[in-house]
């Protein structure tokens, strides 16, 4: 049985305090890994698996 995925929920709000002094310019979401922002890893994975609306939950 194939199941489609439709939606995917990132809940990136926080104001990322442990990972302080980095989170002082940019957002914790957005910091670099290898090549990319950690988030396109996961942004990634969703449109690999056929997600077909990305929610991103904020606090900004």
């Amino acid at each position: 049985m194939s199941r489609h995925l439709h939606k995917v929920v990132f809940p990136v709000a926080g104001l990322g305090t442990r990972f302080l002094p980095a989170t002082k310019v940019v957002a914790k979401e957005m910091l670099p890994v290898l090549d990319r922002p950690l988030i396109q890893y996961a942004v990634d994975e969703a449109v690999e698996a056929g997600a077909d609306t990305l929610v991103f939950v904020t606090n900004r």
